[in-house]
């Protein structure tokens, strides 16, 4: 992976109202100031994509890589390099200018500002087949997730084991969430029970809450629900390939004329726009 070459690397300091600074080495070796706006709000689409970038990051920290330019970084993030920029702005200043950005480095910054760097332990209810895909999944314990409990309300599925956790009964969920100073809870239950282990949940004092049911469950204001509906994800995949492929075929054509030479004639088809929620090389383009 080569250096960076263009000044648009480097981001500009924000003035914020309690800066946290710190004082680290550059990339190139040079004494910058770190600083990072603790109060300054993120755009929840650029959270998303923070994520993104953390996750490419990750991949070019294994393969070696100490050093990337932002047009690298944005090409295999399936962003536009001035979008990346922008995004990183909310983080402060961190490239230096002529060489790029250090990988290490940029990825401590993001899981900062991702809260990462405190770390997560996470209880799931609901082993069935999605529940055991998510226990299996070893992206979560590399991202700072730490899978601590599993519970269900099957008698068959209760004392099992799956990894190297036991399944619990839900009747323990209340207590056993503080217990292992849970932080973050997931619902992988049949539609009619997420709102019963939600509540659960809330009553055990979590505050982050992740459910694969399609049905909106009702939480207190400071609670923080995400949902995640793999058909919905499936439907917007169909939308954006129907829309594409009307544009396809709705493109203007160019009759090229037998005395004319290929090559002479400027081609009017151009790539669909890749839209909001589309994707581009595998990678989630937010809006």
């Amino acid at each position: 992976m080569s250096t960076g070459r263009g000044a648009s690397d480097v981001t500009e300091p924000h003035q914020t109202h309690e800066p946290v600074a710190q004082r680290v080495t550059g990339a190139a070796g040079s004494s910058v100031t770190d600083s990072i706006a603790q109060d300054r709000v993120i755009p929840q689409a650029t959270v998303t994509r923070l994520a993104a970038y953390l996750r490419v990051l990750g991949v070019m920290s294994d393969r070696g890589t100490s050093i990337v330019s932002s047009e690298e970084l944005a090409q295999a993030s399936g962003v536009g390099s001035a979008k990346l920029r922008k995004d990183l702005s909310f983080l402060g200043p961190n490239g230096v200018r002529g060489v790029g950005y250090d990988v290490n480095r940029l990825r401590i910054r993001i899981e900062r500002a991702l809260g990462l760097d405190r770390g997560h332990k996470v209880v799931l209810v609901g082993v069935g087949n999605l529940g055991k895909a998510l226990v299996g999944y070893g992206g979560f314990s590399r991202r700072g997730f730490e899978m601590v409990g599993l519970f269900d309300s099957d008698a068959d599925r209760i004392g099992s084991r799956v990894g190297d956790l036991v399944v619990r009964s839900t009747e323990e969920l209340t207590v056993a969430c503080r217990e292992l100073n849970a932080t973050i809870g997931v619902i992988s239950t049949p539609d009619e029970a997420a709102q019963g282990v939600c509540d659960q949940f809330v009553s055990a004092g979590l505050r982050c809450i992740m459910s694969f049911s399609p049905i909106a469950l009702d939480v207190p204001d400071h609670v923080e629900l995400r949902r995640v509906d793999l058909a919905v994800e499936m439907q917007v995949l169909s939308f954006n390939s129907a829309r594409n492929a009307d544009q396809a075929s709705s493109a203007p054509r160019v009759r090229v004329a037998h005395a004319a030479s290929a090559s002479s004639v400027p081609s009017t088809s151009s790539p669909a726009p890749v839209g909001a929620g589309s994707t581009r090389n595998g990678s989630v383009i937010a809006p």
